[in-house]
């Protein structure tokens, strides 16, 4: 974070600044924002938020024994450092936030000027912005989340590890309801605002498909006529955005009439290729990330870059050397003799499964098996039912040989493939992971390939790696 005195922090929060003895509200803070005191070392500032199953008040003597230098809360602690009493915790990260973002703009102008792209989606998000973090590291400082720091907690945490020698911050907003993506929006004030894709991702949260697109529209409905929306012309309801925005619109995707558009795209087990077509600009690019949908973050990343005028040749070879999109997304492991495991596990939609299922189809070669680990795709209320069902024909279809479906929460996805007469292959209801294991541990064979696939809660992305013998 930027240097501020403890008076400025408390003037920005709009708080009371309880100082101990020796203390002045003139000292300065330097440190990270955190609000997870496991995380916290020296200078760090500590904000303690309740939260659902603790009360970060709890944790401060813990931040305190790693160095914080100032705690925010909503009621007094003790804690022998400064503290800001609140009325709203999350509110005051809020604040902090958006001014210290405010305050790097304004200290630079002209060519080296803080830049600022904020990415949504209901898919890819992460993949996308770790491209972008790639192709931007190798220009200058760049702060991107690690992770999926992309809620109203996170997404400000990210926000405030930039410093004055920041030239590039890479925003993921992601939303669980209506309203949370147009206040972190109000907070960074994007430059650019990506949308990838509106799918069933969290559909219960906004109840419905067009309450996903209203929600994933926020990126764009408050950006000014000098900022760009960078939209997705091959979904129609994220190239209708345009009609949303005053900024200027660019789009990308597979589709005749993007800006940014790939052609020739080639899936194998050792990754993706496709032609790319940008202003100026034609080139192979070979991805060593496996996976189709993949080509449509890379599109997304190299169309900020090509819009901010840096050279997307450059930041083609730079997404060449990526050797995979995040911990737990389509990640390949070595299964043990002749076995190949993908693990995907780290969330699930029905676009995103979807999407690993083809991938898996794809890259499975004869003589070989496909086996896909399907657990709950989590979070979609009163459409869970038909969306599981819809991933079980979808794996009669694609004709992947073997289904091991894990969890009473997607046995749909068993039974709709058991249903459909067609299919060669088998499918399997086991009740957890360990069943699982031991199943697939039996079972497995020289040539197969596995793709271990399901929502975060579901707890699968530690079977794959339980699969492939990774232990961290």
């Amino acid at each position: 974070m930027i240097p501020l005195t403890l008076d400025e922090v408390r003037t920005i929060v709009g708080g009371e600044l309880v100082l101990p003895a020796g203390s002045s509200a003139a000292d300065v803070v330097t440190g990270s924002v955190e609000t997870d005191s496991r995380l916290v070392t020296a200078g760090s500032v500590f904000f303690a938020l309740p939260g659902e199953v603790t009360d970060g008040r709890l944790f401060v003597p813990s931040a305190v024994e790693n160095g914080a230098a100032l705690v925010v809360a909503e009621a007094p602690v003790e804690a022998g450092v400064p503290v800001i009493l609140v009325a709203d915790g999350v509110v005051a990260l809020a604040d902090l936030a958006r001014e210290v973002v405010a305050r790097i703009r304004d200290a630079r102008d002209g060519a080296d000027r803080l830049r600022v792209v904020g990415i949504t989606g209901s898919n890819g998000k992460t993949s996308t912005k770790n491209m972008l973090r790639a192709i931007l590291s190798d220009l200058g400082p760049t702060v991107a989340p690690e992770g999926s720091f992309n809620n109203h907690v996170g997404a400000p945490i990210s926000m405030l590890r930039s410093d004055f020698d920041t030239r590039y911050l890479v925003c993921e907003m992601g939303a669980a309801g209506p309203g949370e993506i147009k206040r972190l929006v109000g907070i960074a004030k994007p430059d650019t605002g990506v949308v990838l894709k509106v799918g069933m991702a969290h559909a219960d949260g906004f109840g419905g498909i067009e309450g996903t697109r209203a929600a994933k529209a926020e990126m764009v409905t408050d950006l000014p006529a000098s900022a760009t929306a960078i939209l997705n012309r091959d979904d129609f309801r994220v190239a209708g955005m345009a009609d949303d925005t005053a900024a200027r619109v660019v789009t990308f995707g597979l589709t005749e009439g993007a800006e940014y558009r790939a052609t020739d795209i080639e899936v194998t087990a050792t990754g993706t290729s496709f032609t790319l077509h940008a202003p100026g600009l034609t080139r192979e690019v070979s991805l060593r990330i496996l996976g189709e949908h993949h080509v449509m973050n890379a599109l997304a990343a190299l169309s900020v870059t090509g819009e901010w005028g840096l050279d997307v040749d450059r930041a083609a070879t730079v997404l060449e050397g990526v050797t995979r999109a995040e911990r737990w997304r389509m990640e390949v492991l070595d299964g043990g003799p002749g076995v190949t495991v993908i693990n995907d596990a780290y969330n699930a939609s029905p676009d995103s499964v979807a999407a690993a299922l083809k991938t898996l189809a794809q890259i499975t070669g004869p003589g070989q098996r496909s086996v896909a680990v399907l657990g709950e795709m989590a979070e979609l209320g009163e459409f869970a039912r038909d969306e599981h069902d819809r991933i079980g024909r979808l794996v009669v279809r694609l004709n992947i040989h073997r289904l091991v479906v894990v969890g009473d929460a997607a046995r749909h996805v068993h039974m709709a493939a058991g249903l459909e007469g067609s299919w060669d292959g088998e499918t399997m209801l086991v009740p957890d992971s360990d069943a699982a294991y031991d199943v697939l541990k039996a079972d497995l064979r020289d040539g197969d390939v596995v793709l271990v696939k399901s929502s975060k809660s579901a707890g699968l992305r530690f079977l794959g790696d339980r699969l492939a013998g990774v232990t961290a």
